[in-house]
């Protein structure tokens, strides 16, 4: 027997063909892919064809929608971590929050501070502590001054503006008006 584009095939012959149910045969005819002729017969050639433009369609039909799910995906996830940024330089504003750098910034400036008061205390305390006659006298003096220092660095508070103007400076920003822009 020979075998060419118009031989005719049953559907039982062309569904064992295409590897698929006759039932699917079936279905295909009803879709419009594949085309019966009036004896219940397929040409082979033009059926075959007509079935590997119809699974090739599927598969790019199916790349595309995934490839438009990854793309809906990452639009999503942007919009996401842009919503995020948002967020968090809103919270950074209002002083709800405040960034690693600044905090370092704002700690190192109250050690300078603890710093200098600490340096300054023997200058302060030379002339209190030789005008005394005992060292009981002399740990008194010290004493005061040591306590002295610690309320002062006891009373240290957060000061919010101070760690605002800090971001506005390091995002220069220009101070917001109170019109609300």
């Amino acid at each position: 027997m020979d075998i060419s584009a118009e031989t005719l095939v049953s559907r039982t012959v062309l569904a064992d063909i295409l590897g698929i149910t006759v039932r699917r045969t079936n279905q295909l005819v009803s879709e419009g892919v594949l085309d019966k002729l009036d004896d219940g017969m397929y040409e082979l050639g033009p059926s075959v064809q007509a079935y590997i433009r119809f699974k090739s369609s599927d598969a790019v039909t199916e790349a595309d929608k995934a490839v438009a799910r990854a793309k809906a995906k990452a639009e999503a996830d942007l919009k996401t971590a842009k919503s995020n940024i948002a967020t968090l330089e809103a919270a950074e504003l209002e002083g709800k929050m405040h960034r690693s750098e600044d905090v370092a910034a704002m700690t190192e400036n109250l050690i300078y501070t603890i710093r200098g008061a600490l340096m300054a205390l023997p200058g302060r305390l030379a002339v209190d502590v030789a005008a005394v006659s005992t060292p009981v006298e002399a740990q008194l003096v010290i004493k005061r001054e040591v306590y002295k220092v610690m309320r002062e660095l006891a009373s240290y508070r957060y000061d919010a503006a101070r760690y605002e103007e800090r971001v506005r400076d390091r995002m220069n920003w220009d101070s917001m008006e109170d019109d609300g822009e």
